[in-house]
């Protein structure tokens, strides 16, 4: 009896110590021996779609067609138009187990999903598994095996030194420019745009005529520069000057000084009018299309919305303006050492109480790396497939080599946008993924728009507006209690709950231990 009692006592210490003050952490999964492919399985599929009807097309195939390899998998897609919401509904659904199987989503993402027990499934052991990984002897459809992985782009989904994730597809940011402004204005595009040129020639673009409008357009609205993803703007300055944003024990080092010059510059243009951002002004590629803006910067998925011959616009055609488009890397600080982000969906599994479900869904989460998923998708945007098979291959090489015969599918902007991504795959970068990445990928961006809107505002933009904006940033987006993985930080007090709890199981281990000495003595021990 009194073993019982202390082994029980001992289970409800750990419990209510992990409940109170301690991490879970996952385990890796074990790959079913075989495939039971006498069972059913419904498994489901959250994806993202820009509203690009060819790109549900792309979604929809790829069922139909592993479905028809696979009879006895049945997969539901899910559809939704932003990140963001698909992010918020698997943290909904995490508390009531009900996540889907296969996601779309961003590894920064994928840390906070994983800190419940075993929510998202370790990718490691299926990966290279002999039957069921990369190119596996029983996987039925011809898929990449692992070598044939662009290896930068597969070790995006490492997460506390495992896989989570498999890359879906990888684009980066690029600078749109309307060349015929440019010219116009006296000046040639070099290939490698600095911020210094990008600069002088947005805030040249400000003259005005008598009658009010721009000399540039002749029209009475212009933001010569416009930048899609402050997130990916703060975070790409601070990469080409070397300077903090955070490392790889997740520590927060974004609040620095060089942020702060780079904030100084943002707003010295935001106070001339010549720069703005999506999120005050709207879709960049609006403005361009219409002749409003000289430079866009988005990211390479979207450049099918850039250019005034672009298959997908979002404006009237009277309001069109007929002007020269080029893609160029986004700007830089120095042009010998260029940097440019590496972005993206990816793809993770969620953890079922079923092996063989887990396997289905593992199963159809490959076939979105064979070649016909990853080039039927790549050819909807600017998108980069993820494998060298898919780009090496004569049909890929085929759909870049005809850039510009028509405006739909060979849009040769693009297949520009791609190509800029292709030759400089060496250049690119990802930030550190940990507990709370997301959280400071967002503050990242809320610096610039909130200096933006301070100006727009009539604050005074000094060294006292950067202190409380680098205070509130830090409180609104709570990154004083990220810890990330391997930082050794101090968690504070315990909570009261935890305080009583210990402080019982003081109390019953003392009378225990008077149970014990008590037996003994009458034993006569």
């Amino acid at each position: 009896m009194m073993k019982k009692l202390v082994i029980l006592i001992s289970l409800m210490m750990l419990i209510g110590l992990s409940g109170c003050h301690g991490k879970v952490s996952n385990t890796v999964f074990e790959v079913p021996e075989t495939f039971d492919e006498t069972k059913t399985y419904e498994i489901t599929f959250w994806a993202k779609n820009d509203s690009n009807k060819n790109q549900v097309a792309v979604y929809k195939g790829a069922i139909e067609d592993f479905e028809k390899i696979y009879p006895n998998i049945r997969v539901n897609l899910g559809l939704y138009t932003d990140y963001g919401q698909i992010y918020n509904d698997v943290i909904t659904n995490i508390s009531t187990n009900t996540t889907p199987n296969v996601c779309i989503t961003y590894p920064d993402h994928i840390a906070t999903y994983i800190t419940g027990a075993n929510t998202v499934v370790t990718l490691d052991e299926l990966l290279t598994d002999e039957k069921y990984g990369l190119g596996g002897s029983e996987v039925k459809f011809d898929g990449p095996d692992i070598g044939e992985m662009v290896p930068e782009f597969l070790n995006e989904g490492i997460i506390n030194g495992s896989y989570y994730a498999i890359p879906f597809m990888r684009s980066t940011e690029a600078l749109y420019i309307n060349k015929t402004y440019v010219e116009k204005m006296g000046y040639e595009i070099p290939e490698v745009v600095t911020w210094d040129w990008i600069w002088k020639i947005a805030d040249e673009a400000m003259a005005r005529n008598e009658d009010g409008t721009y000399v540039i357009n002749g029209q009475n609205v212009l933001i010569p520069f416009i930048y899609k993803s402050t997130d990916n703007m703060m975070i790409t300055m601070l990469k080409q000057l070397d300077a903090g944003y955070s490392n790889d024990d997740g520590e927060i080092l974004i609040f620095n000084d060089s942020t702060k010059e780079i904030l100084k510059e943002i707003a010295k243009h935001t106070a001339l009018g010549s720069f703005s951002t999506f999120k005050i002004s709207s879709y960049p590629a609006n403005f361009l299309n219409a002749g409003q803006c000289i430079f866009a910067i988005d990211s390479t998925a979207g450049a099918t919305w850039m250019g005034s011959k672009a298959p997908l616009v979002d404006i009237p055609k009277d309001q069109l303006v007929e002007f020269e488009t080029v893609v160029r890397p986004v700007p830089q600080y120095d042009v010998s050492n260029e940097y440019m982000i590496s972005q993206g969906p990816s793809i993770c599994i969620f953890n079922k109480s079923d092996p063989d479900e887990v396997l289905a869904s593992w199963l159809f989460a490959q076939y979105l790396l064979s070649n016909e998923v990853q080039i039927g998708y790549g050819k909807t945007e600017g998108y980069l497939p993820v494998t060298y098979k898919a780009l090496n291959s004569a049909e890929y090489q085929d759909y870049i080599n005809s850039s510009g015969i028509d405006n739909d599918e060979h849009y040769s902007v693009k297949i520009d946008a791609t190509k800029l991504f292709m030759d400089n795959t060496e250049h690119s970068f990802v930030t550190s993924v940990f507990n709370g990445s997301a959280s400071l990928r967002t503050a990242a961006g809320q610096l610039i728009e909130e200096t933006c809107k301070g100006v727009r505002r009539g604050k005074t933009i000094d060294d006292e507006f950067f202190d409380s904006l680098y205070k509130d940033i830090n409180s609104l987006y709570r990154l004083d209690q990220v810890g990330g993985r391997g930082v050794n930080k101090d968690l504070g007090e315990l909570p009261a709950a935890s305080k009583i709890l210990i402080g019982s199981l003081a109390g019953v281990w003392i009378l225990i231990g008077a149970y014990v000495l008590y037996k003994n003595r009458k034993k006569g021990v």
